[in-house]
């Protein structure tokens, strides 16, 4: 009968721990699948909770961003993670993505389409699904306020455009840069896209409010409306 002690991580040597490596070290010392294996807690008889975390990241190509796309069913697919790790998992690397966002807002202020898709990024640019999101700017262009107006399934997404003003009244923003994500990762706006824009355009024209921006945002790049003259 093979021996199957050797793959728990308390029979390691003291330096391949990942938890005693964390805190004697710092997390900086750790890699992605021993940070991995401190969520998931334990592998399974065959396999050490690092060589379960090492597969799950070849899994996922060895990148973060796309292992931040997998679902707990995804993830519950690899022998060794049952419901409650692959939750632990998904849900480490959803604070690490809300992180992102926040790291963005501190920007504050908007000095061009680039500094927009910083912003948006984080928050809508990997999910799978579409959100359409309004920044409220004051006038000196920066951030009042981020916020998700809706969210659709993937074939796309329904704007009330009364409630986009009604929140700049409320906050005193005197324009707003509107975005939304392609999960499809195509960064041609629709004629839907340039109609809503339009629409958005002229119903803040009436209110002294201004549409500077709409960018349709991807994983790594956007379309920026204003830039291309589509405003």
């Amino acid at each position: 009968m093979k021996d199957t002690s050797s793959f728990s991580i308390k029979n390691w040597n003291q330096d391949d721990r990942p938890r005693e490596k964390f805190l004697s070290k710092g997390r900086t010392a750790l890699s992605d699948s021993e940070l991995i294996a401190i969520l998931i807690g334990s592998g399974s008889r065959e396999e050490s909770a690092v060589e379960l975390s090492k597969r799950i990241l070849a899994g996922a190509n060895n990148n973060l961003n796309t292992l931040g796309k997998m679902d707990v069913k995804e993830l519950m697919h690899y022998k060794g993670i049952g419901e409650a790790k692959a939750i632990t998992i998904v849900a480490a690397l959803e604070l690490g993505r809300r992180r992102s966002g926040e790291e963005g807002l501190k920007q504050k202020k908007i000095t061009s389409s680039q500094s927009v898709f910083e912003l948006l990024q984080p928050i809508i640019g990997e999910l799978p699904h579409e959100e359409f999101w309004i920044i409220y700017l004051n006038n000196s262009n920066k951030v009042l306020q981020t916020t998700q107006l809706s969210k659709g399934g993937i074939t796309g997404t329904l704007v009330d455009v009364r409630l986009v003003f009604k929140n700049a009244l409320q906050l005193g923003a005197v324009a707003v840069i509107l975005g939304h994500n392609h999960p499809s990762g195509t960064l041609k706006p629709s004629n839907a896209d340039k109609t809503l824009t339009q629409k958005l355009k002229i119903a803040g024209e009436s209110l002294d409010i201004k549409v500077l921006d709409h960018l349709i945002v991807t994983e790594n790049s956007y379309f920026s409306f204003a830039d291309e003259n589509l405003l």
